[in-house]
Formats: structure tokens, C-alpha cells, sequence
């Protein structure tokens, strides 16, 4: 069996499809999106494709090395967010041509389902509280929200007093056992997140995400000393090598990769078994579409420190097109009391609607995160 091709499709509302096609009629699928950098990332997967084309799709350790290492400058969102990709669909191939799911490859699923939380909106704890009321009653038991808004350096506490309303209004609305993750999204430079993370103290709050931004990751020993809530963060860690310094120093209690950005399948792997050796859960990042979801339910499956999954389903970046809009059998995903099975389906499991894909790629998207800024004018967070 040979490569023959490498197809990408810029789907809305903001992801990046790609199709790998091989002489055996086999393809793959994976989603390799770098959000807000979609072309660019197509880009580097169809100059990774100049290696791919014409070689067995088989050898996937190997074929991973290779575009990691055999281009001398390696790393950083985009380049592994376009070997994620590329990396994911191998291992459909793999999966469909063995007639096995791809975490049966893996050595075995150690469960069958996975607690998956939701994502809820608005700026206003009214908005915010029905919206986390709306999703208790469809059975999610864990929601996560942004915390706050901008902050300043040096902010004003009617700012933190704001932010803490938001999220106490949460914890009103859906009683004291509702896990409720509270993303800082970067947004909370170290002055302030201690402040706020003291505040939200008494909340009992499942994580708080991104304190801090990781490249700030020495302010995380000072913030965890003084904190009882657990701390997550990762979604902006690209490798194993990005990772072990954050490991090594103890401080964080969740690791948060996303198989999309981190290399796909076989880094992220190798990255939640360097967390479990320290003693750290994960909650893989997933705020993107069907066969990112795909991929990471695969991972959750044999990764025994797995813990709860995001996935997108009615998040707020989702317009014109939802999670499930993309596949032949929505149903794969079937969410009860919190939970989404595990597809076991042969490779990612999932049937990838390819008509219904081509269309919308015709439409394509050019999505931008908001650029914000402060009331003196300078740049803020997002």
C-alpha cells in the first residue's frame, strides 16, 4: 500500500479537514488546525506531503520522526499541529486496514466511555448560570468557563469581585456537586490570579485552566502553594519537550495537550504517559470537530490518567456549523448522563460525511480570535 495523496478542506466554522487517499483505496481522516492559522497550517501539511507521497502509510513511529526531525527546525504550533494531523489519519489507515479501532492497536481500551464536560458562554452570571442549568438538564456533569474578561496588571477588585460573580452564580444555579472548570485562558497575569484564584477559593472548583500563560510557568510554584483547586494547563504545549519542564517542577495537577496541536496520536500518547509517571491526570484539549473528537476518545481510551474530555458540542465558536454536521452516523458520539462512548469503529471509528465536507469547503472560513485591548488603549489577552 502507497500514499498517493494529501487532501486538505477548510471547513466553518473555524476547522481544517485532511484526507490522506492510498492505492489501496483506504483512506484516512485527521484534523490538523492551529485555530486562527488553518491556511497556514495547510500549508506546512502539504509540504510535509512531499515526503508522504509514495511511501507505505504503515510505519507511523517512523514517518512521525521524520517530519519531526528531518526538516532541522521542528516545533511550535503550527509545524505540530500539521504532523497532529497527518498523524491521525495514518492511524485511521492503519485501523481500517486491520479492520480494528485504533485503541485496540494500542494495546486495549481501559474504558468505554468517557465523562465529558461542556463548554458555556456569556459575560453576564444570569447568561452564564441558565446556560450551565440548560446543560445539567441534558445530562453533562461537569461544565467549563471563561473566568474573566480582560485584566490589567494591576486590576481593580469591582474587576475581580465581577469575575467571582460570574462564576458563584454558576455554582448557585446547578448546586455543589456540578464540576465547573474556570478558564483564566491567559487572560490573568500573576499580580491578579493570585488575587482572583483566592477569591474563587471557596467555589470548590473541579480546575482552573491557564492561570497563567505556560511561558510565565515559574509563577505556577507560588500560585499552587497557595490553592487547594487543582491546576491544568497545556493547550499551548506542542511536545513531550515542552512538557517535561512543567512535569518536572510539580505544580500542575492537570495536563491539557491537544492531539490536534501536540503531534497527534503518538506524541500525545507518549506526553500522558510522562504525566502519569508524575502523578498528573488529563483532560485532553478538544474545542474543535468530529474527528479531533474522534482522535481523542481513541487516546482516552488507553490512557489509564485520563480524566474528563472537552468537546464542542453548542460551544459558542460554533456558527453555521456544529460538531456532529460533518458525519454519516452522528450517533457514533452518543452522550448519556455525562458520558460519551468510545467509538469502536476500525481506525478513528468515525464516518466522515466527504460530500457533505466538500460542499462547505467550498465555502471555507477565515476565522480570527477578537483582538481586544484595554481602556488606556494597549493590548489585552483574548
Amino acid at each position: 500500500m502507497k500514499i498517493t495523496g494529501l487532501t486538505t478542506f477548510l471547513v466553518p466554522p473555524r476547522w481544517l479537514f485532511l484526507k490522506i487517499d492510498t492505492d489501496a483505496g483506504i483512506s484516512g481522516w485527521g484534523e490538523p488546525v492551529l485555530e486562527g492559522r488553518a491556511r497556514t497550517v495547510a500549508a506546512m501539511v502539504e509540504e510535509l506531503a512531499d515526503y508522504l507521497v509514495g511511501k507505505d502509510p504503515s510505519p507511523i513511529e517512523d514517518h512521525w520522526t521524520v517530519l519531526y526531525r528531518g526538516g532541522f527546525y521542528r516545533g511550535g504550533g503550527v509545524h505540530m499541529s500539521a504532523i497532529a494531523g497527518i498523524d491521525q489519519a495514518l492511524w485511521d489507515i492503519k485501523g481500517k486496514t486491520l479492520g480494528q479501532p485504533i485503541h485496540k492497536l494500542l494495546g486495549g481500551p481501559v474504558r468505554q466511555r468517557m465523562r465529558v464536560y461542556s463548554w458555556i458562554g456569556g459575560d453576564r452570571p444570569a447568561d452564564t448560570a441558565a446556560a450551565a442549568k440548560e446543560r445539567a438538564a441534558l445530562g453533562f456533569t461537569a461544565v467549563k468557563m471563561n473566568g474573566t474578561a480582560e485584566l490589567g496588571w494591576i486590576d481593580s477588585h469591582a474587576r475581580i469581585s465581577a469575575a467571582v460573580g460570574h462564576v458563584a452564580a454558576v455554582r448557585d444555579a446547578v448546586g455543589p456537586d456540578m464540576g465547573i472548570g474556570v478558564d483564566f485562558h491567559g487572560r490573568v497575569y500573576r499580580s491578579m490570579a493570585k488575587t482572583l484564584i483566592r477569591e474563587l477559593e471557596p467555589l470548590k472548583l473541579m480546575f482552573i485552566e491557564e492561570p497563567v500563560l505556560s511561558e510565565n510557568a515559574e509563577a505556577l510554584a507560588e500560585i499552587a502553594a497557595a490553592t487547594t483547586i487543582p491546576i491544568a494547563l497545556g493547550e499551548r504545549l506542542y511536545s513531550r519537550w515542552d512538557f517535561k519542564p512543567i512535569l518536572a517542577a510539580g505544580h500542575v495537577d492537570i495536563i491539557q495537550p491537544d492531539p490536534s496541536h501536540a503531534g497527534g496520536i503518538t506524541e500525545t500518547r507518549k506526553i500522558a504517559a510522562m504525566a502519569e509517571a508524575h502523578d498528573v491526570a488529563l483532560a485532553l484539549h478538544c474545542p474543535l470537530g468530529p474527528i479531533a473528537l474522534a482522535a481523542n476518545l481513541q487516546l482516552d481510551a488507553v490512557c489509564h490518567n485520563a480524566a474528563i474530555q472537552e468537546q464542542s458540542l453548542g460551544i459558542h465558536y460554533n456558527h453555521g456549523n456544529d460538531l456532529l454536521d460533518y458525519l454519516a452516523k452522528p450517533e457514533v458520539f452518543r452522550y448519556e448522563d455525562g458520558y460519551v462512548n468510545i467509538p469502536d469503529g476500525p481506525g478513528l471509528g468515525i464516518e466522515v460525511n466527504e460530500d457533505y465536507v466538500r460542499e462547505r469547503a467550498s465555502q471555507g472560513h477565515r476565522w480570527r480570535n477578537p483582538v481586544w485591548r484595554h481602556p488606556d488603549g494597549s493590548f489585552a489577552e483574548w
